[in-house]
């Protein structure tokens, strides 16, 4: 069957690749500090030191992780071998369709494997803060943050993360103005780094009456959330802390009393808040933690010492080059200007397909 023999070429090209990754992510090494893990975790005194516990029990569910999607594309590629010679023995074309599928599956799983290798930063792990912003053109560019927004939100529940919205303030007729969410899940800031910058649409305005084709801007920041595991060391007399009443619907509370916070970062000007926890206190502690990873996030881009370094208003650090476009008119596509990756189905991307341009983009990252 001349169909077999190619995909059993196909296969044992596989078998390199899947080496290969073996190597990267080093499953020797990871099945080693995974036996010296458990057999700390199984220490009478393990639970002596609470914090320090959590953090060994964190790190053995990461690596198990890592070693179960392993092994378990390493049985998927055996199976798929004992399906092939079944089919040669057996001539048997019914299995030729399963075979194929498994390929695509195991194909798929190196992809993955190999991109998540690449999330080696320090806080790639992490969860990612991110905030948009509306540039100018008033209405149309506070819309473009609201489609912007909603692109996100559903990549992240693709992606099974919690997605939630920290803070917002409404555009005058429609959209936000600015909108910060936070994506909770293993690997979010690895993932979602790629994203921060300036994304241009263009498009026939809505709110145009003449049906006159516009250029928005839309800047995007990307921080990873800093839990009180990390110690970053903020003096309180350089902060500054406004209450307001939160915007929106917020029920028999949010809008009733004034619980959302605004916190300036006298040295840098950095201004983050948070709405939508239920007190003044909790809305406090969320924007605190933003405005650590904000500054966190600046010190490791700045390859600054500490975080002493940072100078200057920051408030803008975000709107740098544009990194992407959106065109509706009079074509549709999507490009990234970095990797030159690009799309021509532009509501499926608008949808939260974008995949394709943050892994463009690690792998573009991992060439330089």
């Amino acid at each position: 069957m001349l169909q077999l023999e190619e995909l059993k070429l196909e296969f044992e090209n596989l078998k390199s690749q899947i080496k290969d990754l073996s190597e990267a992510i080093g499953i020797n090494n990871v099945d080693e500090k995974l036996k010296i893990l458990e057999k700390k975790s199984a220490q009478p005194d393990f639970w002596d030191d609470i914090k320090n516990s959590n953090k060994i029990l964190q790190k053995i569910s990461e690596l198990k992780n890592k070693q179960q999607k392993y092994y378990k594309l390493l049985s998927l590629y055996n199976d798929t071998n004992v399906l092939i010679d079944l089919a040669k023995e057996e001539k048997d074309e019914n299995l030729l369709e399963e075979i194929q599928n498994n390929l695509n599956l195991i194909k798929t799983n190196i992809e993955e494997q190999r991109l998540e290798t690449l999330l080696n930063g320090e806080y790639d792990s992490r969860n990612a803060i991110l905030t948009f912003h509306a540039g100018a053109g008033g209405t149309e560019a506070q819309d473009w943050v609201e489609m912007l927004y909603r692109m996100y939100c559903r990549w992240g529940e693709s992606h099974k993360f919690k997605v939630k919205t920290l803070d917002y303030l409404d555009g005058e007729e429609a959209g936000f103005k600015s909108v910060s969410i936070l994506m909770e899940g293993k690997n979010a800031y690895g993932y979602l780094k790629s994203e921060a910058g300036v994304h241009r649409l263009v498009r026939i305005s809505p709110f145009d009456s003449s049906g006159r084709r516009h250029t928005s801007f839309a800047s995007i920041e990307v921080m990873p959330e800093i839990d009180d595991d990390f110690d970053v060391e903020i003096s309180p007399d350089d902060i500054k802390m406004d209450v307001f009443r939160a915007s929106g619907a917020g029920g028999q509370h949010v809008n009733k009393t004034s619980s959302a916070v605004r916190l300036t970062h006298i040295p840098t000007g950095i201004i983050v808040s948070c709405q939508n926890e239920r007190s003044q206190h909790q809305n406090r502690e969320v924007a605190l933690k933003m405005l650590k990873s904000k500054l966190i996030e600046i010190k490791e881009r700045e390859h600054l010492e500490k975080i002493e370094d940072i100078k200057g208003d920051q408030k803008d650090i975000a709107w740098g080059s544009q990194i992407r476009s959106y065109i509706f008119m009079p074509y549709t596509l999507v490009k990234d200007h970095r990797t030159n990756f690009e799309i021509g189905n532009v509501n499926a991307v608008m949808d939260g397909e974008i995949d394709d341009f943050i892994n463009a983009y690690l792998r573009y990252l991992n060439s330089k």
